[in-house]
């Protein structure tokens, strides 16, 4: 079975095939897409340090006097050790996620330890999503979502480049519509 590891795609050349993409080949996210996931993680990091460290800032600066505040402290530590280690392995779990356009499916890889391989059939494609937060357009990037009749597909694909989004909608949208005439 092939690593789940895709290329960088900063290091490797640009695709040839149909549409600008290289038939068969695994394609991974933009590097810029670390940079907004620890940005994010960091965001929610703040926030939930802030509601859970609160108590402690009350007890050191005073209104809580003779009580005791040593149980107040293990909840945010928490926040640390987890927030940090996300952050550690972001870079990884960016790599990790990847896609690949075949003749009659388009494939989704992602997970560091618990991995998921998404196969949609370009015939069960309803609709394809592209959306950009004010994070990922401020990074030039977007995520695709591919809609099927089946609410459990997680076809989310997000951290590619705007462009390579729309492109994708595109390509998808029109094998969607030839695979569904052939059906």
């Amino acid at each position: 079975m092939e690593p789940l590891r895709a290329e960088d795609p900063a290091t490797r050349p640009e695709a040839g095939g149909a549409n600008g993409a290289e038939p068969g080949r695994w394609r991974g996210v933009s590097r810029r897409y670390v940079t907004v996931s620890l940005i994010s993680l960091g965001i929610w990091a703040v926030i939930l340090l802030a509601a859970m460290g609160w108590p402690v800032l009350l007890k050191v600066i005073g209104p809580f006097e003779g009580t005791s505040w040593w149980w107040l402290l293990p909840w945010p530590a928490t926040v640390v050790v987890v927030f940090g280690a996300l952050m550690a392995t972001t870079p990884r779990r960016v790599r990790a996620r990847c896609y690949r356009e075949d003749a009659e499916e388009f494939l989704v890889r992602k997970g560091l330890w618990f991995r998921n391989l998404v196969v949609i059939p370009y015939g069960r494609m309803q609709y394809v999503d592209v959306t950009s937060g004010p994070l990922l357009r401020a990074f030039g990037l977007a995520a695709i979502t591919m809609h099927t009749a089946s609410p459990q597909t997680d076809a989310t694909l997000p951290g590619i480049s705007a462009e390579e989004a729309g492109r994708l909608r595109e390509h998808l949208t029109e094998r969607g519509e030839d695979r569904l005439i052939e059906l």
